[in-house]
């Protein structure tokens, strides 16, 4: 079995990247702790508590791991980028969230991959990992050779860009190594002059800075100072993706479980929804994981953003809620209507 196998393989299981990593240590495992000790993880735990140090060794996950199988899934659309978008009264959701969640979609793959492998390799032990498993997949990918890690900390393949998601096959087959390709961001600086926040600094994403961490991760409210730089957006960024040269000439994928449900949904729709409408109409999609009282309050900001007239009645609603975080929010927004 030859990683070229592999290709062949997660190609048929619909994956449009694939490369073999050795199960050992990542070679930037030190530069991931230091990223974390020095607080950017701000109050995302799960990636600076006790599986900061199983993410060190794959094998901690499976201890029979020989080698990792690293595949991405494209899922860039033919629809307009945050660069493109200008319609204030409309909120913009990160792309990877306009679809089916794609914990599901990759799980179906390798296990797809992992069928098929058995068949032609026969019994062997192995996980499937997709983000949430401790396992620093942008390296494997990268020591894979699926592409490099760039400025914005994505991983970008040189022909194809940045736009996938990517899941990880630990398997106790010896299947020889891809090898890394070159980083190619040189210079440029187009990701990090782009970001509202200044999220992007020399050792990676500062995630108390991000967009995507406020509007995904954060818990508590977001601190004054920032919200009029996230703009419209009520779930994730893509701007650094969006500006990335790599991405110019992105393919889009042909799977319908990427598509939009619904392309950047009117604010006023959003405020109005009552805790089982925002689980109905997000279900199976990952909008779900900033919760109903985070998500209201991202909506809030928004509108507040806008500073659009019509907005003045659904704030007053939201400034009344019974959820102190989301009120206050409000009573934020209108103050930047006046």
């Amino acid at each position: 079995m030859t990683a070229e196998d592999i290709r062949s393989l997660s190609l048929e299981c619909g994956f449009e990247l694939a490369g073999v990593a050795a199960a050992l240590p990542a070679d930037d495992s030190a530069r991931y702790h230091q990223w974390a000790a020095s607080g950017y993880a701000g109050e995302m735990r799960y990636l600076s508590d006790h599986r900061a140090q199983i993410r060190d060794d794959p094998r901690r996950l499976l201890a029979s791991a020989r080698s990792i199988i690293c595949a991405g899934k494209l899922y860039h659309t033919p629809w307009p980028t945050t660069t493109e978008f200008d319609e204030p009264a409309r909120a913009w959701i990160s792309r990877y969230a306009w679809g089916s969640d794609y914990h599901d979609e990759l799980r179906r793959g390798l296990r797809q991959v992992e069928t098929l492998l058995r068949r032609r390799a026969g019994p062997f032990e192995s996980r499937i990992c997709v983000d949430t498993a401790p396992l620093l997949e942008r390296s494997y990918a990268r020591l894979a050779g699926l592409g490099w890690i760039g400025k914005n900390t994505c991983l970008i393949n040189q022909p194809s860009g940045s736009w996938f998601f990517l899941g990880e096959l630990l398997v106790s087959l010896d299947i020889a190594p891809d090898s890394p390709p070159p980083d190619r961001c040189g210079t440029c600086r187009r990701c990090i002059d782009a970001c509202p926040t200044g999220a992007i600094v020399p050792s990676g994403i500062d995630s108390t800075l991000c967009i995507s961490y406020f509007t995904i991760e954060l818990r508590a409210a977001i601190p004054l100072g920032h919200r009029a730089a996230i703009g419209p957006h009520v779930f994730g960024c893509d701007i650094c993706q969006d500006v990335c040269p790599w991405n110019r000439r992105a393919p889009v994928t042909a799977d319908p479980a990427f598509e939009p449900r619904e392309f950047a949904p009117p604010l006023e729709k959003l405020a109005a929804l009552s805790e089982p409408e925002f689980r109905a109409l997000f279900r199976d999609t990952p909008i779900t994981r900033a919760r109903y009282a985070g998500f209201l309050r991202n909506v809030a900001v928004a509108m507040g953003n806008a500073r659009l007239p019509q907005f003045r009645a659904p704030l007053e609603k939201l400034a009344a809620s019974a959820d102190s975080m989301v009120a206050s929010h409000a009573r934020w927004a209108l103050s930047r209507l006046a």
